[in-house]
């Protein structure tokens, strides 16, 4: 009997991250992704895809994230950055990067 193949990763496998963008114009993004490297040059749009938001709003920068373990728990955290106020959302971000 042969070894059993290796088990194909999966984005349900992957980890998810919470980010969030400061587009060129000042402005603040918020998003999920399995892969952020990728999915910030799609947003920078250097491969095919990314938000229709920041494609007027190149280049954007990576101001934030945060690891989540699955979707769900990163869609509540998007979801709950998302009602903050910017004042607040730039308060979280810069404590993040302290």
């Amino acid at each position: 009997m042969g070894a059993m193949p290796a088990k194909k990763e999966t984005a349900a496998d992957a980890a998810w991250v919470l980010y969030v963008l400061r587009c060129a114009d000042g402005t603040l993004y918020t998003g999920i992704a399995t892969d952020l490297g990728r999915r910030l040059e799609q947003h920078n749009g250097e491969r095919p895809g990314g938000a229709r938001y920041t494609r007027g709003r190149r280049p954007v920068e990576l101001a934030f994230s945060e690891p989540h373990p699955d979707r769900s728990a990163a869609s509540i955290a998007e979801a709950g950055l998302k009602r903050l106020s910017r004042a607040a959302k730039e308060a979280r971000i810069g404590r993040s990067q302290a």
